[in-house]
């Protein structure tokens, strides 16, 4: 009898003890239907991921969880083996009680393939690399290195985090990352800013917590231009953003259209909220019930500021308005990756609310929900309770809601959906920002940000989408009154609940060991020995000892995850890639008169109807009235916004019978 036998022999007899020790211990072998991953969870149909189950959680409960009751605490470590993704393939798994014993050891049988596959499963329910081995021993001996492997530890550099540095120091801990607290001359895996993506000019490599352009983009004046264009495309996809004015440009437009609605019907008295265009902090913010009441003069200058029709009747608690402050992480923009936190914060008025009316317009604590402005308020409560004070977080609010009967998941879903639409409606301008700071092919870092969504839900729980900030407030302390005038930061403790987690979160999904599922090569017969069986991304490279403490993920995906629901309103995208291709010079933002008739050639606009000297007389109109609206602007040119609105006038022109955004789209393509 041959050796090669005999070890065929000892391992099935081995298995077959293993299965008489599971029957005997009442637990019962499993045959697991499987299917191939969606194209969603996976880039490639052939990549195959297996959870690894926590032993332990079979036989006794959790310790207590650190989260409060009612938050959805999904970890990993205690889920169950549900499904194999292997082409269609019907695998049998035996189930052992006595794991600690045998070292966590899994024996799975592929039918039809006479392959083996073993493997141990993590404590902390991470996933794990099973290797189709003859040899079982020498497969643990494998394992054993790879676990007891220590990686290079992740570099951050916090040299110009300001405000968010008390946050991102307790995530790094907890991350067992090194921080760079003054920078160093070697490159680093992360820079975080506190502001701007050139708050450091000289990064050529690693990733950057901030988009270039992002500020700009997200200001009150931009951020409406972005919205208007899609609303004129797609009019019930975004009636979330409230109807807008930029003043003073539409000055006149803005008192025309309310004369005539008072005329039309004199009990309608609308009140308007007015935002300076670079404000922050509920700073300049005030209300208006006339346009007369306007203040357009900043001493000599006018002042650039947007005008919106305030939310008459918002969803009250305790019979205070208040908002939701929702976090945002735009992973990347080539694909669009965008992720949400699952919590969030809920900052409420100090006053109770009362619908406008003349004599209560200024006050603030009833009107404005700005933690900046409530702070200072005699009302305003400090609370270390997530669910009660001023500032609470967002899972105890929807509970609230929840116990009252409101449709907390539709209130969620539509949420979702009012964040993935706004993210798409700035997204085309961010890539003309982008390609200006980091061409193609030249070195760079790449980018990622955290974006905070200002939310405010109406009486009939429609979310309604006030502003979305570049720079969120990460401080995890406020400032409190320890003497008359004197003031010093104490803890917070809903702060610190949900930013650091939003943070810490963060990192690990731009962790640069964090790489994409290797992609099995799946052979007739089953896997070639000692191929390895791709595992999630998220726990490549890592120790148990370096991700067991951790708690499951507070940032759900949201795009691509929805991108069936949502890919069709990305139709601006594809007009500012053409926008981007005829640029011409690396890194400008604007196109000339040349460029722009070489694109009409290009994509054959002009005829006989419509001559080169019609494209010019086009181009001179458009562009000089573009750069009168935007006086900031010191590049010459035809910008994005501009050339958005040309490329609309020739689609309408060569495509007269089909609605707006078909011309678009026929154009485009």
């Amino acid at each position: 009898m041959s050796d090669h036998y005999v070890k065929v022999k000892v391992q099935l007899e081995q298995m077959k003890s293993l299965g008489q020790d599971a029957e005997k211990e009442g637990v019962d072998a499993e045959q697991v239907p499987v299917s191939s991953p969606s194209a969603s969870d996976s880039p490639d149909p052939s990549s195959i991921t297996i959870p690894a189950t926590d032993a332990s959680s079979t036989s006794k409960p959790r310790g207590k969880s650190r989260s409060k009751p009612g938050k959805d605490d999904k970890n990993s470590s205690g889920k169950q083996i549900s499904d194999l993704s292997l082409h269609g393939s019907v695998v049998s798994a035996t189930a052992e009680k006595n794991l600690n014993r045998l070292g966590y050891e899994r024996t799975l049988h592929i039918r039809g393939t006479g392959k083996i596959l073993q493997g141990k499963s993590e404590t902390n329910g991470n996933y794990v690399t099973i290797h189709a081995s003859k040899n079982g021993q020498q497969a643990r001996r494998e394992d054993g290195f790879k676990l007891a492997r220590k990686r290079r530890p992740v570099t951050v550099d916090t040299s110009k985090a300001k405000t968010s540095l008390e946050a991102l120091k307790i995530s790094i801990r907890q991350l067992k990352w090194k921080e760079f607290p003054l920078g160093r001359r070697a490159a680093c895996d992360i820079y975080w800013h506190g502001v701007s993506f050139h708050d450091n000019e000289n990064i050529v490599s690693g990733q950057v917590n901030k988009f270039p352009g992002m500020i700009e983009m997200l200001r009150k004046i931009n951020m409406s231009r972005a919205v208007r264009t899609m609303q004129e495309l797609f009019p019930e996809e975004y009636d979330f953003y409230p109807r807008s004015w930029i003043l003073p440009e539409e000055y006149q437009q803005f008192s025309t259209q309310i004369r005539m609605v008072k005329e039309n019907d004199a009990t309608v008295n609308p009140t308007f909220i007015v935002k300076p265009d670079g404000g922050s902090q509920g700073d300049g913010i005030y209300l208006i019930r006339d346009p007369s009441d306007l203040k357009l003069m900043a001493g000599s200058q006018a002042k650039q500021s947007v005008v919106q029709e305030y939310i008459q009747k918002p969803l009250l608690i305790d019979k205070l308005k208040f908002d939701i402050r929702l976090y945002v992480l735009i992973k990347s923009l080539e694909p669009l990756e965008i992720y949400i936190a699952k919590e969030g914060l809920t900052r409420f008025c100090t006053e109770p609310y009362q619908e406008p009316s003349q004599k209560n317009l200024s006050h603030v604590f009833m009107h404005l929900t700005n933690y900046s402005l409530n702070v200072h308020s005699g009302n305003f409560v400090h609370s270390d309770s997530q669910s009660t004070g001023s500032k609470r977080t967002l899972s105890s609010v929807l509970y609230r809601l929840a116990a009252k009967g409101v449709d907390i998941k539709r209130v969620w879903s539509d949420i979702i959906a009012l964040v993935i639409k706004t993210v798409i409606a700035v997204v085309p301008e961010l890539k003309v920002y982008y390609q200006a700071d980091i061409p193609p092919g030249k070195p760079g870092p790449t980018c990622f940000q955290i974006l905070g969504f200002d939310i405010l839900l109406m009486k009939n729980l429609k979310p309604v989408l006030l502003e979305v900030n570049s720079n969120p407030s990460m401080r995890i302390e406020h400032e409190q009154e320890v003497a008359p005038g004197v003031f010093e930061y104490v803890p917070s403790p809903v702060d610190e609940e949900v930013k650091v987690g939003v943070i810490r979160d963060t990192l690990r999904l731009m962790d640069p060991g964090h790489r994409k599922p290797i992609i099995a090569q799946i052979r007739a017969g089953g896997f070639e020995h000692g191929e390895e069986i791709p595992m999630e991304a998220e726990s490549q490279e890592r120790s148990p000892e370096e991700i067991g403490s951790l708690p499951s993920l507070c940032l759900k995906q949201v795009y691509p995850k929805y991108t069936k629901q949502f890919n069709y309103l990305r139709l601006v995208e594809r007009i500012a890639a053409l926008f981007i291709r005829f640029l011409g010079v690396k890194g400008n933002m604007r196109l000339g008169p040349t460029a722009f008739r070489t694109f009409i050639r290009t994509c054959k606009l002009s005829n006989s109807n419509f001559t080169m000297a019609s494209v010019d007389i086009l181009y001179i109109d458009i562009t000089r009235r573009w750069s009168g609206a935007m006086p900031d602007s010191r590049e010459a040119g035809m910008g994005l916004q501009a050339f958005v609105e040309a490329f609309f006038y020739l689609a309408g022109r060569r495509f007269k019978s089909l609605a707006l955004k078909e011309q678009g789209a026929a154009t485009s393509h």
